[in-house]
């Protein structure tokens, strides 16, 4: 659930599910607080590309624009491989993340 929650609510999602779960079983607690970390670094990493055109007055879009594309894809990637070993019952640990929820 934490997994495919991305596209809709991407911290929420996976908020809501810890709060609910994770008395429940630790496992779905940990793919929560995986989900939810790797969620909010790529929200600080596009609001990094959002700043970066701004201080830039739009000429850093030029290079923003490719970057964005490659954090979406990066994002989406994760979230398949993570979805998918979720489904094996295996804790998937996202790369580049910072890990916020201890």
């Amino acid at each position: 659930m934490g997994y495919l929650g991305n596209g809709i609510g991407s911290v929420i999602a996976p908020l809501i599910v810890y709060l609910i779960k994770k008395d429940y079983s630790p496992l779905i607690a940990s793919h929560a607080k995986e989900v939810l970390n790797f969620n909010i670094s790529v929200t600080i990493y596009g609001l990094c590309l959002f700043a970066f055109i701004l201080v830039t007055l739009g000429f850093g879009a030029l290079l923003a624009a490719p970057a964005g594309l490659a954090l979406f894809v990066f994002h989406l990637v994760c979230t398949i491989k993570g979805s998918i070993k979720a489904n094996e019952g295996i804790l998937y640990r996202y790369p580049l993340t910072l890990r916020l929820v201890k």
